[in-house]
């Protein structure tokens, strides 16, 4: 997908879909069942095209750095390592 994605300047390769990288493979091994073994395909270019037709959008900006949120709790947190700031 990286491979791919690189090919066409200004491409982001967060715009690679995984899903249709592996349908695309799928395929590619369910019709290779009755390829002469003397055949040389290149997958890396076939399933870089079907990559390169479904980019998805853009990504949105993160807001908000990524925390770990601590467990909503009815009852009181005890112990001796326990911030109970929160």
């Amino acid at each position: 997908m990286a491979d791919a994605t690189s090919t066409r300047p200004g491409t982001d390769p967060d715009q690679a879909g995984f899903t249709i990288a592996w349908q695309a493979a799928r395929d590619q091994i369910i019709l290779a069942a009755d390829v002469i073994a003397g055949t040389v395909i290149d997958l890396a270019d076939t399933i870089g095209r079907h990559v390169l037709a479904g980019l998805l959008p853009a990504r949105r900006l993160r807001v908000s750095p990524r925390i770990v949120k601590r467990a909503i709790s009815k009852y009181q947190a005890r112990g001796l390592r326990i911030d109970q700031t929160s």
